[in-house]
């Protein structure tokens, strides 16, 4: 199931049992999220108007729900946290009992949901709150788990870091084609290729150097520009 038919799902499921009202809320903020992550993908530096025009909501409607850009950058890059945090905590319990067939599987449900672009991607353009750091630092505690899994089953290389899942995904995201069709058949294609290096025992040895905690975590910061004054300043959200 891709990640807006999930979000449609969730919103869906949400409002029952809510009145009208309420209903009718909920559903305009998923209208607004779906919005906001086509437009933003698309042009992280868009303004928010953009995204009133894209859902069909005048500009005073989305402000009563998000108050700022930066809350509503801040809300997809949590809707993507989960989905990724879900899809590596089925992969760490092991859905099938077959390590390579579930981080398989885990791979190919994160390109399929596209979460980087909801998360590498928006990142720096916005502060992360509490809730942001503690959801991230967790995907990672998952990843090294989901990695020591894989490879004490020996189904993964062993010079593979936790740190190198995302930049693989960062890299099949990168992936683009005229149709959402063509490019889900080239990030299969590419995310197979992927698959088929990562696999033990691996024919040419890594070079030294995954990424790094440091270089991690430092895409999370709040991106600087120029002030008028000479100074540095948080960059705006429009």
């Amino acid at each position: 199931m891709a990640e807006g038919d999930v979000a449609d799902a969730r919103s869906g499921a949400a409002a029952q049992g809510l009145s009208g009202r309420q209903a009718e809320a909920r559903r305009n903020d998923a209208t607004i999220l779906a919005s906001a992550r086509t437009v933003f993908v698309a042009d992280p530096d868009a303004p928010i108007a953009a995204v009133a025009d894209h859902a069909g909501v005048n500009i005073s409607s989305l402000y009563r729900r998000f108050a700022s850009k930066e809350d509503l950058l801040r809300q997809l890059c949590s809707d993507g946290l989960q989905i990724y945090l879900q899809a590596v905590r089925d992969a760490v319990q092991g859905q099938t009992g077959d390590p390579w067939v579930d981080f398989v599987t885990f791979m190919r449900r994160i390109v399929e949901a596209d979460t980087l672009a909801l998360t590498v991607k928006l990142a720096g353009r916005f502060q992360p709150d509490e809730q942001n750091m503690r959801d991230a630092a967790e995907a990672f505690s998952l990843n090294e788990q989901l990695m020591a899994r894989v490879q004490e089953a020996g189904v993964v290389r062993r010079d593979l870091s936790a740190f190198d899942l995302s930049s693989i995904f960062e890299q099949i995201s990168t992936i683009k084609a005229p149709t959402a069709e063509r490019t889900a058949e080239l990030r299969e294609r590419y995310l197979t290729l992927h698959l088929d290096a990562l696999r033990a025992p691996g024919r040419t040895p890594l070079p030294d150097g995954p990424p790094t905690e440091e270089e991690q975590v430092t895409r999370w910061e709040p991106r600087l520009v120029a002030s008028p004054t000479g100074g540095r300043r948080r960059r705006p959200s429009p």
